[in-house]
Parts: structure tokens; C-alpha cells; sequence
């Protein structure tokens, strides 16, 4: 698992404070040692040099058989490198070891490094998949919108054409339902003088029935009274001298009144509907 942004960065900073303090330090080290030897080599002289002022202030007291002070100190002198020498490859030995140590750690550091950067690289190619395979979703999701944007704008067409159809087609019933308005009461005021002429008709046969049997009642009471007397074949026609027939007034009158002629009057079916 990667660290976070703000350790990465701590821990950047810090190798690189490291690197620039250490940058020095091979140098540093040698004029150390140079130091350590000049002040060996220092050491040495003076004491070769107080080796040889004894010499030369008392040369009686040098005899074959005794120590030469100059060799004394000179062999004092290579005892002493000897001894830094030694101290030094033991220094050096223990940096060697040290180093080794901090290779073994470094190497087992590298590994692991390696190990999370085996595990970055499958996770990035996994995030890279994803992405590509996001992307081309989105892709699809693009063109599919804009399928039903272009589907949403027809409906929108469809649906304004159709509205304005629906409200022409209001129109016209408007229109319609006025005409037939019209219509129905035209029929109504036609059926209306219809019934006012069929009620005229009734009345007019009521009449005409009431007054046919007031005529039948007086041709049964004059045959009653003159037996021999001559029947007029249609008691409401009355006979000119000049042999025509002539109608009755009461014919004359209804001819007035439905203006169709005697014969039509007579023949009309003398039923409850005219």
C-alpha cells in the first residue's frame, strides 16, 4: 500500500538533507587522517629531535653497547604508527562490517521497495483497465443521451404537432357542436310547428267529427220525419241549380283553413293522428 502524499514528501526531504550533509564527508574524513598523522609524524620529530640533542650535549655517554636514544626513539616513534595503524584497521574493519550491515539492510530495504513497486505497477495497470473501460462507458452513456436528446426533441415535435391538431380539432368541434346547435334547434322549431300543425289537424278533425255527427244526427232525424224525400248522396254538398255540387260552408271553411281542396278534406283518414 503506497504512503501518503505528506510522509512521501518528509521522507524526500530528509534523504536529500542527508545527501547534502554526507556530500563532504569522504574529504572530511581524510583531513581527518591527515590531521591524525601530521600530529604522529609531529610527535616523532620532537622526539628525535630531543633524541639527538641528548646525543650532542653528552657525547661521552654514548658506548657501543648501549641503546642509541636516536634508535630508541625512532623505534618508540614506529611503535606508536603501529598502534594508530592497528587502531585504524580495527576502525576500518569495524566500518567494513558496519558497511555490511547497512548493505544487508539496504539490499532487504530494496526488495520490499521492489515488492511495492511490483504491487504499484499491477495496481496502476488495474486503475489504468478501469479507466479505460470507465471511459468507455462514459463514451456509451455520451452517445445514448444524446440518442434520447435527439428522441426527446422528435417527441417535442410530435407532441407541439399534435397539440396543434387537438386544438384545430377543438375548433372544429366548437364549430360542430354550434352548427349542430343550430341544427337541433332548427329540427326542434320544425317539430314544434310540426306538433302546432298536427295539433291544428286534430282540432280541425274534432271539429269536422263533431260536426259530421251533428249532420248524420239530422239526416237520421229528417229521414225519420219524410220518408219519401230524396237523399243527397253526401249530406255536406249542396246541389246548384245547374246540377253542379257546390260545398257546404263548413267545407268551405276547412279548404280555408288547411288550403288543400274538398275532395283532399273529405279523404282525410279520420284517425287520432290526422
Amino acid at each position: 500500500m503506497a504512503e501518503p502524499s505528506w510522509q512521501e514528501l518528509l521522507r524526500l526531504r530528509l534523504a536529500e538533507r542527508n545527501h547534502n550533509e554526507s556530500a563532504f564527508a569522504p574529504i572530511i574524513e581524510q583531513y581527518r587522517r591527515l590531521a591524525q598523522q601530521t600530529k604522529l609524524l609531529k610527535e616523532r620529530n620532537q622526539t628525535l629531535l630531543r633524541a639527538v640533542g641528548s646525543v650532542k650535549g653528552s657525547p661521552g655517554l654514548s658506548t657501543p653497547g648501549e641503546d642509541n636514544p636516536v634508535r630508541a626513539a625512532y623505534l618508540s616513534s614506529l611503535e606508536t604508527q603501529i598502534s594508530s595503524l592497528r587502531d585504524e584497521l580495527a576502525n576500518l574493519y569495524k566500518t567494513q562490517g558496519q558497511n555490511a550491515q547497512r548493505l544487508l539492510s539496504m539490499n532487504e530495504t530494496l526488495r520490499e521497495k521492489e515488492e511495492v513497486s511490483r504491487i504499484d505497477s499491477e495496481n496502476l495497470r488495474k486503475a489504468r483497465d478501469e479507466i479505460a473501460s470507465l471511459r468507455r462507458k462514459v463514451d456509451q452513456h455520451a452517445e445514448l443521451m444524446a440518442e434520447k436528446d435527439r428522441t426527446v426533441q422528435i417527441l417535442h415535435d410530435e407532441i407541439s404537432t399534435t397539440l396543434l391538431e387537438l386544438s384545430q380539432v377543438e375548433e372544429r368541434n366548437q364549430v360542430l357542436a354550434k352548427d349542430n346547435a343550430k341544427l337541433l334547434q332548427r329540427w326542434l322549431d320544425a317539430k314544434q310547428a310540426e306538433a302546432n300543425r298536427m295539433n291544428e289537424a286534430n282540432e280541425f278533425y274534432e271539429n269536422m267529427r263533431t260536426r259530421h255527427e251533428s249532420v248524420l244526427s239530422w239526416r237520421e232525424t229528417s229521414e225519420g220525419a219524410a220518408p219519401n224525400a230524396p237523399l243527397s248522396p253526401d249530406p255536406t254538398r249542396i246541389v246548384s241549380g245547374s246540377g253542379k255540387e257546390s260545398a257546404s260552408p263548413e267545407t268551405q271553411v276547412a279548404t280555408k283553413k288547411t288550403g288543400l281542396p274538398p275532395q283532399a278534406v273529405h279523404g282525410v283518414s279520420l284517425t287520432p293522428n290526422g
